[in-house]
Protein backbone atom coordinates (compact mmCIF):
# COMPACT_ATOMS: atom_id res chain seq x y z
CA UNK A 1 0.00 0.00 0.00
CA UNK A 2 1.38 3.33 -0.80
CA UNK A 3 2.13 6.48 1.51
CA UNK A 4 -0.42 7.87 2.99
CA UNK A 5 -1.95 11.39 1.07
CA UNK A 6 -4.02 14.14 1.80
CA UNK A 7 -7.09 15.42 -0.23
CA UNK A 8 -8.39 18.63 0.59
CA UNK A 9 -12.96 18.82 0.92
CA UNK A 10 -14.59 21.24 0.06
CA UNK A 11 -14.71 22.96 3.68
CA UNK A 12 -10.77 22.66 3.77
CA UNK A 13 -10.89 19.16 6.04
CA UNK A 14 -7.85 17.43 5.36
CA UNK A 15 -9.64 13.42 4.13
CA UNK A 16 -6.53 10.99 4.28
CA UNK A 17 -6.51 8.36 1.70
CA UNK A 18 -4.08 5.92 0.59
CA UNK A 19 -3.83 4.67 -2.91
CA UNK A 20 -2.61 1.15 -4.51
CA UNK A 21 -2.58 -0.74 -7.86
CA UNK A 22 -2.74 0.46 -11.99
CA UNK A 23 -5.62 0.85 -13.80
CA UNK A 24 -9.12 2.14 -13.78
CA UNK A 25 -9.55 4.25 -10.82
CA UNK A 26 -11.93 2.51 -7.67
CA UNK A 27 -12.75 3.80 -4.29
CA UNK A 28 -13.54 2.29 -1.33
CA UNK A 29 -16.28 3.43 1.33
CA UNK A 30 -16.25 2.21 4.82
CA UNK A 31 -19.02 1.99 7.27
CA UNK A 32 -19.46 2.25 10.74
CA UNK A 33 -16.62 2.08 12.91
CA UNK A 34 -14.18 1.75 9.86
CA UNK A 35 -10.99 3.64 9.02
CA UNK A 36 -9.22 3.23 5.90
CA UNK A 37 -7.38 0.07 7.30
CA UNK A 38 -10.34 -1.84 7.54
CA UNK A 39 -10.43 -2.00 3.34
CA UNK A 40 -7.37 -2.53 2.89
CA UNK A 41 -7.31 -6.22 2.92
CA UNK A 42 -9.90 -5.61 -0.11
CA UNK A 43 -8.12 -3.42 -1.67
CA UNK A 44 -5.10 -5.17 -2.11
CA UNK A 45 -6.89 -8.18 -3.28
CA UNK A 46 -8.14 -5.42 -6.26
CA UNK A 47 -4.90 -3.65 -6.78
CA UNK A 48 -3.57 -6.01 -9.62
CA UNK A 49 -6.62 -5.28 -11.88
CA UNK A 50 -7.66 -1.60 -10.50
CA UNK A 51 -5.80 2.29 -8.74
CA UNK A 52 -7.81 1.35 -5.72
CA UNK A 53 -8.34 4.42 -2.89
CA UNK A 54 -9.60 4.04 0.35
CA UNK A 55 -9.30 6.95 3.02
CA UNK A 56 -10.32 7.84 6.09
CA UNK A 57 -14.03 9.37 6.23
CA UNK A 58 -14.24 12.57 8.43
CA UNK A 59 -13.51 12.31 11.61
CA UNK A 60 -11.76 9.22 11.65
CA UNK A 61 -8.46 7.98 11.49
CA UNK A 62 -5.91 10.64 10.08
CA UNK A 63 -8.64 12.96 8.51
CA UNK A 64 -10.14 15.64 10.09
CA UNK A 65 -13.29 17.32 11.13
CA UNK A 66 -15.24 20.23 10.87
CA UNK A 67 -18.14 21.30 13.09
CA UNK A 68 -21.11 21.11 12.05
CA UNK A 69 -21.61 17.17 10.71
CA UNK A 70 -23.97 17.47 7.45
CA UNK A 71 -24.51 14.46 5.08
CA UNK A 72 -23.22 17.15 2.22
CA UNK A 73 -19.78 17.83 3.48
CA UNK A 74 -18.78 13.59 3.20
CA UNK A 75 -20.17 13.94 -0.45
CA UNK A 76 -17.96 16.50 -0.35
CA UNK A 77 -15.37 14.43 1.01
CA UNK A 78 -16.16 12.11 -1.89
CA UNK A 79 -15.77 14.13 -4.37
CA UNK A 80 -12.57 15.23 -3.24
CA UNK A 81 -11.16 11.56 -4.14
CA UNK A 82 -13.10 11.31 -6.94
CA UNK A 83 -10.62 14.43 -7.99
CA UNK A 84 -7.66 12.67 -7.03
CA UNK A 85 -8.45 9.95 -8.91
CA UNK A 86 -8.52 11.84 -12.23
CA UNK A 87 -12.39 12.93 -12.07
CA UNK A 88 -14.56 9.86 -12.31
CA UNK A 89 -14.05 6.79 -10.36
CA UNK A 90 -16.42 3.70 -9.92
CA UNK A 91 -17.30 3.39 -6.02
CA UNK A 92 -17.85 0.94 -3.57
CA UNK A 93 -19.14 1.08 -0.57
CA UNK A 94 -20.16 -1.08 2.72
CA UNK A 95 -23.25 -0.67 5.02
CA UNK A 96 -23.42 2.96 6.13
CA UNK A 97 -21.21 3.41 3.39
CA UNK A 98 -23.03 1.97 0.91
CA UNK A 99 -25.68 4.40 1.98
CA UNK A 100 -22.79 7.25 1.66
CA UNK A 101 -22.10 6.24 -1.63
CA UNK A 102 -26.07 6.11 -2.81
CA UNK A 103 -26.44 9.42 -1.54
CA UNK A 104 -22.82 10.88 -3.35
CA UNK A 105 -24.47 9.22 -6.85
CA UNK A 106 -27.93 11.34 -6.24
CA UNK A 107 -26.23 14.35 -5.88
CA UNK A 108 -24.33 14.35 -8.94
CA UNK A 109 -20.74 12.60 -8.34
CA UNK A 110 -19.05 11.37 -11.12
CA UNK A 111 -19.70 8.04 -10.04
CA UNK A 112 -19.17 5.63 -13.66
CA UNK A 113 -20.73 2.91 -11.74
CA UNK A 114 -21.18 1.64 -8.27
CA UNK A 115 -21.38 -1.67 -5.98
CA UNK A 116 -22.84 -1.77 -2.35
CA UNK A 117 -22.75 -3.82 0.36
CA UNK A 118 -26.01 -4.42 2.43
CA UNK A 119 -26.68 -0.50 3.12
CA UNK A 120 -28.55 -1.15 6.15
CA UNK A 121 -32.29 0.84 5.54
CA UNK A 122 -35.20 -0.09 7.06
CA UNK A 123 -38.16 -1.33 4.57
CA UNK A 124 -41.19 -1.62 7.00
CA UNK A 125 -42.26 0.14 10.09
CA UNK A 126 -41.13 -2.64 12.67
CA UNK A 127 -37.69 -2.00 11.67
CA UNK A 128 -37.89 1.37 11.44
CA UNK A 129 -39.11 1.84 14.77
CA UNK A 130 -36.21 0.15 15.95
CA UNK A 131 -33.93 2.56 14.34
CA UNK A 132 -35.56 5.79 15.72
CA UNK A 133 -35.54 3.88 19.08
CA UNK A 134 -31.53 3.49 18.66
CA UNK A 135 -30.81 6.69 16.97
CA UNK A 136 -32.83 8.47 20.01
CA UNK A 137 -30.72 6.62 22.48
CA UNK A 138 -27.54 7.06 20.50
CA UNK A 139 -28.10 10.64 20.41
CA UNK A 140 -28.18 10.49 24.89
CA UNK A 141 -25.03 8.69 24.90
CA UNK A 142 -22.70 11.14 22.87
CA UNK A 143 -24.22 14.08 24.11
CA UNK A 144 -23.30 12.34 27.85
CA UNK A 145 -19.87 11.91 26.75
CA UNK A 146 -20.63 7.96 27.15
CA UNK A 147 -18.35 6.80 24.00
CA UNK A 148 -17.77 3.29 25.43
CA UNK A 149 -21.63 2.38 26.20
CA UNK A 150 -22.63 4.36 22.58
CA UNK A 151 -20.02 1.48 20.52
CA UNK A 152 -21.60 -0.86 23.07
CA UNK A 153 -24.75 0.01 21.96
CA UNK A 154 -24.04 0.14 18.07
CA UNK A 155 -22.71 -3.07 18.43
CA UNK A 156 -25.36 -4.86 20.48
CA UNK A 157 -27.92 -3.48 17.60
CA UNK A 158 -26.04 -5.20 15.03
CA UNK A 159 -26.21 -8.31 16.44
CA UNK A 160 -22.41 -8.61 18.22
CA UNK A 161 -22.69 -11.40 21.15
CA UNK A 162 -22.37 -10.10 24.54
CA UNK A 163 -19.25 -12.20 24.86
CA UNK A 164 -17.48 -10.68 21.94
CA UNK A 165 -18.36 -6.92 23.54
CA UNK A 166 -16.93 -7.71 26.78
CA UNK A 167 -13.75 -9.45 25.05
CA UNK A 168 -13.43 -6.36 22.46
CA UNK A 169 -13.84 -3.79 25.55
CA UNK A 170 -10.55 -5.73 27.25
CA UNK A 171 -8.71 -5.90 24.03
CA UNK A 172 -5.98 -3.22 22.61
CA UNK A 173 -8.94 -2.08 19.26
CA UNK A 174 -11.70 -0.93 22.46
CA UNK A 175 -9.83 2.76 22.61
CA UNK A 176 -9.42 3.18 18.74
CA UNK A 177 -12.99 2.27 18.39
CA UNK A 178 -14.51 4.58 21.13
CA UNK A 179 -12.42 7.07 19.53
CA UNK A 180 -14.71 6.63 16.70
CA UNK A 181 -18.14 7.13 18.66
CA UNK A 182 -19.05 10.32 17.16
CA UNK A 183 -18.94 9.25 14.19
CA UNK A 184 -21.64 6.92 14.41
CA UNK A 185 -24.19 10.00 14.65
CA UNK A 186 -22.57 10.65 11.24
CA UNK A 187 -23.52 7.43 9.97
CA UNK A 188 -27.22 7.71 11.22
CA UNK A 189 -27.46 11.06 9.24
CA UNK A 190 -26.19 9.52 6.18
CA UNK A 191 -29.14 7.15 6.51
CA UNK A 192 -31.64 9.78 7.21
CA UNK A 193 -35.24 8.87 8.37
CA UNK A 194 -34.28 5.24 7.82
CA UNK A 195 -36.55 3.89 4.96
CA UNK A 196 -34.99 3.26 1.48
CA UNK A 197 -34.49 6.21 -0.31
CA UNK A 198 -36.40 5.11 -3.08
CA UNK A 199 -37.20 7.98 -4.68
CA UNK A 200 -33.80 9.37 -4.31
CA UNK A 201 -32.26 6.40 -5.84
CA UNK A 202 -34.75 6.04 -8.65
CA UNK A 203 -32.14 9.36 -9.95
CA UNK A 204 -29.15 7.26 -10.31
CA UNK A 205 -28.34 6.36 -13.96
CA UNK A 206 -25.57 4.75 -12.63
CA UNK A 207 -24.78 1.05 -13.68
CA UNK A 208 -24.81 -0.38 -10.25
CA UNK A 209 -24.42 -3.65 -8.57
CA UNK A 210 -26.39 -4.60 -4.73
CA UNK A 211 -24.70 -7.52 -2.93
CA UNK A 212 -25.66 -9.15 0.34
CA UNK A 213 -24.70 -12.32 2.12
CA UNK A 214 -26.75 -15.41 2.11
CA UNK A 215 -26.53 -15.64 6.35
CA UNK A 216 -27.24 -11.80 6.67
CA UNK A 217 -30.29 -11.08 8.47
CA UNK A 218 -33.03 -10.66 7.00
CA UNK A 219 -33.64 -6.95 7.54
CA UNK A 220 -30.50 -6.95 5.40
CA UNK A 221 -31.19 -8.55 2.13
CA UNK A 222 -34.66 -7.00 2.29
CA UNK A 223 -32.96 -3.73 2.13
CA UNK A 224 -30.31 -4.70 -0.24
CA UNK A 225 -33.37 -6.35 -2.90
CA UNK A 226 -35.15 -2.85 -2.20
CA UNK A 227 -32.52 -0.91 -3.32
CA UNK A 228 -31.31 -2.56 -6.27
CA UNK A 229 -34.86 -2.36 -7.28
CA UNK A 230 -35.75 0.96 -7.04
CA UNK A 231 -32.02 1.41 -9.05
CA UNK A 232 -32.55 1.69 -12.64
CA UNK A 233 -29.78 0.21 -13.91
CA UNK A 234 -29.44 -1.76 -10.73
CA UNK A 235 -28.72 -5.38 -10.19
CA UNK A 236 -28.53 -7.81 -7.01
CA UNK A 237 -26.37 -10.57 -6.08
CA UNK A 238 -26.50 -12.63 -2.89
CA UNK A 239 -22.83 -14.13 -1.77
CA UNK A 240 -23.84 -17.60 -0.41
CA UNK A 241 -22.97 -18.37 3.60
CA UNK A 242 -21.72 -14.34 3.64
CA UNK A 243 -22.94 -12.17 6.72
CA UNK A 244 -22.31 -8.71 6.76
CA UNK A 245 -18.95 -9.02 7.85
CA UNK A 246 -18.47 -10.11 4.13
CA UNK A 247 -14.92 -11.74 3.75
CA UNK A 248 -12.68 -10.15 1.30
CA UNK A 249 -11.75 -13.21 -0.90
CA UNK A 250 -15.51 -14.10 -1.59
CA UNK A 251 -16.30 -10.49 -2.60
CA UNK A 252 -13.58 -9.18 -4.25
CA UNK A 253 -13.64 -11.85 -7.22
CA UNK A 254 -17.22 -10.17 -8.15
CA UNK A 255 -16.37 -6.83 -7.84
CA UNK A 256 -13.40 -7.10 -10.10
CA UNK A 257 -15.80 -9.04 -12.56
CA UNK A 258 -18.59 -5.99 -12.32
CA UNK A 259 -16.17 -2.75 -12.47
CA UNK A 260 -14.17 -4.57 -15.16
CA UNK A 261 -16.82 -5.17 -17.59
CA UNK A 262 -17.39 -1.22 -17.80
CA UNK A 263 -16.05 -1.50 -21.70
CA UNK A 264 -18.16 -4.48 -22.65
CA UNK A 265 -21.82 -2.97 -20.93
CA UNK A 266 -21.35 0.78 -20.61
Amino acid sequence: MDHVCTAKSGDGTPIAYRRTGEGPPVILVGGALNTAESQAPLAELLAPVFEVLIYDRRGRGASGDTAPYAVEREIEDLAALIAEAGGSASVYGVSSGAALVLEAAAAGLTVTQLAVYEPPYATGPADLAEYATYAERLSELLAGGQRAEAVELFMTVVGVAPEMISGLRRSPMWPDLTALAQTLAYDNAVLGPGLVPAERLRSIRTRSMVVDGGCSPVLLRNAARSVAKALPRGRHRTLTGQTHDVAPHVLAPVLREFFAAQGLSG
